[in-house]
């Protein structure tokens, strides 16, 4: 019986520091930050301009995700947090969040880097609203109960979520793809999914992009062109090609398609840290609180990871 592959941390130290340090409630508010806490600038158009800065809807959002808090406990948590460091800024009201977060523009923080990515792609369902899993599994699953498909471009090397996209649940994986890599501005080496992105619309947006695509095809994919045909090969009949050569098993070694689940990995980690459960309910408002949660774990990731190595039996 084959055992399952075990792992040691190397930097340990420096990772239990970084996960202690996601849960600390320590805060540094800086000037810039204080002065643009209210909007300055006005809309030319009639009635009063936003009285909050789009830094303050987004900072109040962020801390509603992470520390799981209902609008009047954020608002209530925020002002109290202020008082505290004496800061003379006012809160945002619930309502105002709600209303100003539909068009509030999140960029994810990511470490720059001078070489070409590996992005890993895949995506996951998030909860609106409905039973509970006790409820579901006693009675079955209600009318109103729904989902929002979350999209993810992840750099395989760091772990950071580069690109974002929500979709209602009727949206497939590979119409998606397009806009995840448009998001991605850092030159691209190598995109791997799974056969959810088996499309010649998704090997043309991978080449577009002059990466090379590391997607398994169906079981019962056939050759497009043949290997002597003076046309440009196509990289999904490569990948075939060398498949029926070495076997699935091989090539996905060989390949680097394993990394892929690096993607499932953030993922996990989103869905523990936020409740993989969506507080807000209009589309637009679902659609930011989800970057705001991914914008905040880049974050956390930023503060350490673990640096394992395989333990040889």
């Amino acid at each position: 019986m084959k055992t399952k592959a075990q792992y040691k941390v190397k930097n340990w130290n420096a990772y239990d520091a970084s996960l202690k340090q996601r849960g600390s409630i320590t805060f540094w508010v800086n000037e810039e930050v204080i002065e643009q806490w209210r909007n300055q600038q006005k809309t030319g158009r009639k009635g009063a301009s936003n009285y909050y800065s789009d830094t303050a809807i987004a900072t109040m959002g962020t801390i509603q995700s992470v520390f799981h808090l209902p609008g009047r406990q954020a608002e209530g948590f925020l002002e109290s947090l202020f008082m505290l460091m004496g800061i003379e800024l006012a809160v945002p009201d619930h309502s105002t969040l709600s209303r100003r977060l539909s068009k509030l523009s999140v960029k994810l923080p990511v470490v720059p880097k001078d070489e070409a990515v590996h992005v890993v792609v895949d995506s996951t369902g998030v909860k609106v609203y409905g039973e509970g899993e006790w409820k579901v599994r006693t009675h079955g699953v209600g009318k109103r109960r729904t989902w929002r498909k979350l999209h993810l471009g992840v750099d395989e090397g760091s772990g950071e979520i580069l690109a974002v996209v929500v979709t209602t649940n009727d949206f497939a994986d590979c119409e998606v793809l397009p806009d995840l890599l448009e998001q991605i501005e850092q030159p691209i080496e190598q995109v791997s999914g799974d056969g959810g992105y088996d499309t010649f619309d998704c090997y043309d947006t991978i080449a577009e992009r002059g990466a090379k695509a590391t997607i398994p095809p169906r079981s019962n994919a056939k050759m497009q062109q043949h290997s002597n045909t003076q046309a440009r090969l196509y990289p999904r009949d490569e990948n075939l090609r060398r498949i029926n050569q070495v076997g699935r098993k091989q090539w996905k070694q060989e390949s680097g398609y394993h990394r892929r689940s690096l993607s499932e990995t953030a993922i996990f980690r989103l869905k523990t840290i936020f409740g993989g459960k969506l507080k807000r309910r209009f589309f637009d408002n679902q659609a930011v609180e989800l970057f705001l949660q991914c914008a905040a774990l880049n974050r956390m990731i930023q503060l350490g990871k673990p640096d394992t190595y395989k333990i040889e039996n």
